[in-house]
């Protein structure tokens, strides 16, 4: 099938979601109220949704319920740390699952950090995971930050490391997670801007295979600049609140579950190294290596398979 979106569509419904911990989730519904559930879980973490998600799933045929993470997007408070884990967000899938689509089951849709979340809900909760689209895969372990935070990205993208580096005296270069972390969470709000918007354009500017203005773009702002790098590096900084290794120990648990892996063959964002390690670990989903593309959902050979594995899915 041809890599193109469905039409554009609102919501037929939507709201915010509060926690009993402070947060205040925005959440959405979109397409046939009597279609098929599904819940799609944007990047980051910190990004938030676009208009764009919506038009992953076929409106005649899903029930698909997307919504802005904790801190990010128009969710509030803004980019804030407070009580934001994996397994917060794990909990507000449950409650969105119950009490918004209030469906047994939902297929669940997740890239990039979308992946880490649906591999987390789904190892958790497989009872209420009717199927499993993930792409970019990402398991937030050491190495991996380590390879797009501190070095090995780097060297495919010296200039634009530079860049990275800038907000960062050199003495502090041996740990920029770190560095960063101290820039984010300071008292000084020029410093913070200008530490979240360096490291909002690092990825904007390797997540594609070919560069692409609509990715810079879209964190371009203060307010998304801001939540996507502090949340993002909060997260980074706890290594996804995850235990060594653990999506990979626990893909038994994903056994049941029809799933599709789809991964950019020059991916320097997520490197396909840990989708093909899911692939061995979780063989029953369909495995798709797309050799002509990077990291984003919206390069044509990604969106294509991306597309065909929600028809494939839909009732």
């Amino acid at each position: 099938m041809s890599a193109t979106l469905f039409p554009p569509i609102e919501p037929y419904a939507q709201g915010t979601l509060h926690t009993d911990d402070g947060h205040h989730i925005y959440w959405e519904c979109c397409g046939n109220p009597a279609g098929k559930p599904a819940i799609f879980l944007h990047g980051g973490p910190g990004s938030g949704c676009s208009t764009d998600h919506r038009r992953l799933f076929d409106p005649q045929k899903y029930n698909v319920l997307l919504f802005d993470q904790r801190g990010c997007g128009r969710s509030y408070p803004h980019a804030s740390l407070e009580n934001n884990t994996t397994w917060h967000l794990v909990q507000d899938m449950e409650r969105l699952r119950k009490e918004k689509l209030k469906a047994d089951k939902m297929l669940v849709f997740g890239g990039s950090w979308g992946s880490t979340l649906a591999l987390a809900y789904a190892q958790t909760h497989p009872e209420h995971v009717s199927e499993l689209i993930v792409r970019g895969i990402f398991m937030a372990r050491p190495e991996e930050l380590h390879w797009f935070y501190q070095e090995g990205a780097s060297r495919l993208f010296p200039d634009i490391w530079e860049q990275y580096l800038a907000p960062i005296p050199k003495e502090e270069h041996g740990d920029l997670i770190s560095a960063y972390h101290k820039r984010l969470t300071g008292d000084d709000p020029a410093v913070q801007l200008r530490a979240a918007h360096a490291w909002s354009q690092w990825e904007s500017n390797t997540i594609t295979l070919l560069p692409s203005q609509n990715h810079l773009d879209a964190k371009s702002s203060d307010k998304a600049a801001l939540a996507f790098a502090r949340i993002e590096n909060h997260y980074f900084m706890n290594q996804g609140f995850l235990e060594p290794d653990q999506l990979l120990k626990n893909a038994h648990r994903l056994h049941g579950i029809p799933g599709v892996i789809v991964q950019g063959r020059y991916d320097v964002c997520t490197p396909a190294h840990t989708a093909w390690q899911l692939h061995r670990a979780w063989p029953q989903a369909e495995f798709h290596m797309v050799a002509d593309a990077g990291h984003a959902y919206d390069e044509p050979g990604i969106l294509a398979k991306l597309l065909a594995a929600t028809q494939k899915f839909a009732i």
